[in-house]
């Protein structure tokens, strides 16, 4: 089994107009525009690095802040030549000056962003949604998703910039045109049936997506399906993967922090928790690991920490922070879930800690 490593997460917000003259004549996004930005930083941070132990995530914060300030409520064009989401992605990576930056991100939308990773390419992705109906026609009598039912989907569109041979890099309308055609054979329908979709999971959702969007978009790398806001499928052509989100709202104090730290006290958070787990398609099932299984194998940690003070847990994590909390858990649930690759914890919106044993996947955007 890979040793587990810590990535720290940190994130802020950045109000700035910009206008984008590299976009094609008549273009709206080259008149002059503006966005809340959320910016945020990936960083696998070497001991000893912040301030003391637990102080992370808010060292790393204060950083990525001071960096960003130059851009804050300016015309990012005084700065940035082309201020496209990748170049303000790169130019922050190249300006903050933080050890074991693994992937800066850029959402300049709710729908739309860029993941710039460790290697230096930059990865576009945009929201779509479509809204239809599904059952699944393998699951044991009495299952829920055995009835037909709905769902409000969500499909998250990732593709490498860096990569094929195009003259400028992939805009988002170019991805929106590529996916107009899917909306349209998806939204308002019964899934199973669509050819292909007879057993319409998160999993095989998200593979025959990707079998079909990769005839058309050569740069694909990844495609997210939400099937609820707390849980849904990635597929890389590959490997599947999925997720099972949770919020449980703790108490928390962290030991390392000075006296005249606001962490020494005792606080809380209302935490968001997301379990990555991996394994091969069960080609009956269609899936590769049930959510609902996930979340009953899940539920008695959950329940241990959910409106309690993690701080006073006996055998609970060694101190209070993200980066405590997410390894604890981690190494609580792997004996029962063993394709577990990654768990997330977040305190607050994209600041927190990663405990992985992957090589990073793109984030799921805020």
């Amino acid at each position: 089994m890979s040793t587990p490593s810590i990535l720290t997460v940190a994130s802020c917000r950045l109000e700035a107009a910009r206008s984008v003259g590299v976009l094609p004549e008549g273009h709206r996004c080259r008149n002059t525009h503006g966005h809340s930005f959320l910016v945020s930083v990936f960083a696998k941070l070497p001991p000893g690095w912040a301030r003391f132990p637990g102080a992370e995530v808010s060292d790393l914060t204060r950083d990525l802040e001071r960096c960003v300030s130059a851009l804050n409520y300016s015309l990012l064009n005084d700065t940035i030549a082309h201020p496209t989401d990748e170049n303000i992605a790169r130019w922050i990576r190249g300006r903050l000056d933080v050890p074991g930056i693994d992937r800066i991100s850029v959402q300049s939308t709710q729908n739309q962003g860029v993941d710039l990773d460790a290697g230096g390419d930059a990865h576009v992705w945009r929201r779509y949604r479509f809204q239809a109906a599904h059952k699944l026609p393998n699951v044991p009598l009495g299952h829920k998703c055995g009835r037909l039912h709905g769902h409000g989907f969500e499909v998250l569109v990732h593709a490498n910039q860096d990569i094929g041979d195009r003259d400028i890099s992939i805009d988002y309308d170019y991805l929106d045109e590529i996916w107009a055609p899917f909306h349209y054979r998806l939204n308002y329908q019964c899934l199973n049936d669509i050819e292909g979709l007879h057993n319409p999971t998160s999993e095989v959702i998200s593979a025959w997506l990707w079998r079909q969007l990769k005839e058309r978009l050569p740069e694909l790398t990844w495609v997210t399906v939400f099937e609820t806001g707390s849980c849904g499928a990635n597929f890389d052509g590959a490997n599947y993967r999925i997720w099972k989100e949770f919020t449980m709202d703790s108490a928390v104090r962290l030991k390392h922090a000075p006296v005249d730290a606001q962490q020494r006290g005792v606080h809380g958070h209302t935490f968001t928790l997301r379990l990555h787990l991996s394994a091969p398609l069960d080609e009956v099932m269609g899936w590769t690991i049930d959510f609902g299984d996930v979340k009953q194998m899940f539920d008695p940690i959950f329940k241990s920490l959910d409106h309690h003070p993690i701080h006073l847990m006996e055998n609970g994590p060694e101190d209070g922070h993200t980066g405590a909390i997410a390894e604890w858990i981690r190494a609580r649930v792997i004996d029962d879930l063993p394709p577990l690759l990654r768990v997330d914890l977040y305190e607050t919106e994209g600041c927190g800690s990663i405990a992985t044993t992957e090589e990073m996947a793109p984030a799921l955007p805020v």
